[in-house]
């Protein structure tokens, strides 16, 4: 199996601390510039997945910088220069302790929320007599508080506003960043025949400003139905054909695996992961309409990662 990172311990120049994630391991440099590494690691359910994934890291942050460029003229965002396929350097940002979701299509938790009777997500009505993966009348903006640790937890723009996680004027402007982001990133894949389904997007401020942090439009943090044979499928009830994470839940789920206490994450073989793999690098292919590049694999990903950051920091200097 080709070499995956799954774990960081960097000394970068200017280093001042690092956070862990479950996916990408954040360098705190002097006073405002970040270092973010996408790692091979893979996480569902809140849980971190115990092997990697080879070029996870590569196509999450790849895709990621292609889409900040792509939205740029939206929203400011915190994206300097990407010195390694798998890191992307930034402006360091406070972000807000909220996740904005946007949904296109009702699929995933919210259909089995929806299949169990729920007709309000977030504050959000939903109408009677949806199917799964049937399309809104319009988005919807379904929020989540960020958790320290464990799940995050679904909760109101109403909420939000009133217990003052995020004030009245900055929520407004994120939720119309979010809306004008998924229109575009929805613009973007129908270009390449796919259909983007639901999203997630994280901001912060810097100098007074909002900005776009993170990822975005990626297979972590979004979910891609294929275009093609969208309405036949949805017209007989069959699932759809999609590029996201989703298929690792369900194979989790079918072999026993929800995150909850006491059960035990399936083996996952070498054979496994390699497919995952191959399933990572057919969305990025997808979704950018470009090749993806293999060459950066080496012996040493982190002896690669520590020279060329270091090189870029030494530079600005």
């Amino acid at each position: 199996m080709a070499q995956t990172l799954t774990k960081t311990d960097f000394n970068f120049p200017g280093q001042k601390s690092v956070y862990h994630g479950k996916v990408r391991d954040v360098y705190d440099i002097n006073d405002d510039i970040m270092v973010m590494v996408a790692t091979d690691r893979i996480s569902a359910f809140d849980v971190i997945l115990p092997k990697g994934i080879p070029f996870k890291g590569q196509v999450l942050n790849q895709i990621a910088a292609k889409f900040l460029d792509a939205t740029a003229d939206i929203v400011p965002n915190w994206k300097l220069a990407t010195p390694d396929p798998m890191v992307t350097v930034g402006l360091k940002c406070e972000g807000f302790r909220v996740e904005m979701i946007i949904r296109g299509y009702l699929t995933g938790s919210a259909w089995r929320d929806y299949q169990a009777g729920c007709r309000e997500i977030c504050g959000v009505r939903l109408p009677d007599g949806m199917k799964e993966n049937e399309k809104f009348p319009e988005p919807i903006i379904t929020p989540t508080t960020k958790a320290e640790a464990g799940h995050d937890e679904n909760i109101s723009r109403e909420e939000i506003i009133a217990q003052g996680i995020v004030d009245k004027a900055d929520y407004e402007q994120m939720e119309q960043y979010t809306r004008e982001l998924f229109k575009r990133g929805s613009e973007i894949a129908a270009k390449h025949g796919l259909i983007l389904v639901d999203t997630k997007y994280e901001f912060g401020k810097r100098d007074g400003k909002v900005y776009l942090i993170d990822e975005i439009h990626t297979p972590d943090s979004s979910r891609y139905f294929y275009a093609d044979g969208y309405e036949e499928r949805f017209a007989k009830g069959e699932p759809q054909k999609q590029l996201s994470k989703e298929f690792v839940r369900q194979w989790l789920i079918e072999n026993g695996f929800m995150g909850k206490e006491g059960q035990q994450v399936p083996e996952m073989t070498d054979a496994y992961c390699e497919s995952v793999s191959d399933r990572y690098i057919e969305l990025y292919e997808h979704i950018t309409g470009e090749k993806f590049d293999r060459d950066a694999e080496t012996a040493d990903i982190a002896s690669r990662i520590e020279k060329s950051v270091t090189a870029w920091l030494e530079a600005r200097k």
